[in-house]
């Protein structure tokens, strides 16, 4: 195949089919290099980036949200909420990721992937408080947290507070991930990644 047609296949390819993840704009300086904005028609990249030391940036963001909602329960070291519906669904979760994708487009009129992007910057903290032995005593002090650890807990923080949700609501899962999605990119602290956010920082402003 020439260069010209790769390109030519290139540009028809968008995200599920209908959005380009390409026209979205992360205002958050820190994470332009760490939020992947790659179209995929297949949201599995089946590991092939695994091997590199910072693959998760080579992981397109739809694809890494689908790979969160698998394990939407998991906190820490444990499933202190079950995920067993969730865990080896793709197509199911996939499907509700489209649908989300079309709730946020409905309501908000924007591109669903720059209301994500926005969603991520806004619940991403900046700070945190890590634990270290000194002597015989544990202190705790503020760390910058690294940008890609921001979009990890973004991405955690996002579908974890959604799930939550979903447990407690009448409303579909897709209807749920959306209103989180969008009350995030509003930086409404009705989103829990919001909130757990906010809270991380303000314990980091106390830690110094």
């Amino acid at each position: 195949m020439s260069q010209a047609a790769k390109l030519e296949l290139e540009d028809e390819i968008l995200t599920m089919g209908i959005w380009d993840a390409t026209e979205v704009e992360v205002e958050d300086e820190g994470l332009r290099r760490y939020i992947n904005l790659d179209n995929v028609l297949e949201p599995r990249s089946k590991g092939r980036h695994q091997d590199k030391q910072f693959y998760k940036s080579d992981v397109a963001i739809t694809e890494r949200v689908l790979n969160r909602m698998y394990t939407a329960g998991h906190r820490g070291d444990k499933h202190l909420v079950t995920s067993g519906h969730n865990v080896g669904n793709s197509e199911r979760l996939w499907n509700t990721l489209e649908e989300t994708f079309h709730i946020v487009e409905e309501e908000r009129n924007r591109n669903p992937i720059q209301v994500l992007t926005d969603a991520i910057g806004n619940s991403a903290p900046r700070e945190e408080v890590v634990t270290y032995q000194r002597g015989g005593t544990r202190a705790r002090k503020a760390v910058i947290v690294s940008p890609q650890r921001r979009v990890d807990l973004a991405l955690r923080l996002l579908v974890q507070g959604a799930y939550e949700k979903r447990l407690e609501s009448d409303d579909s899962a897709a209807q749920v991930l959306a209103d989180e999605i969008m009350l995030a990119a509003d930086e409404d602290d009705d989103a829990r990644a919001v909130r757990e956010a906010q809270r991380k920082e303000r314990e980091a402003e106390g830690a110094r």
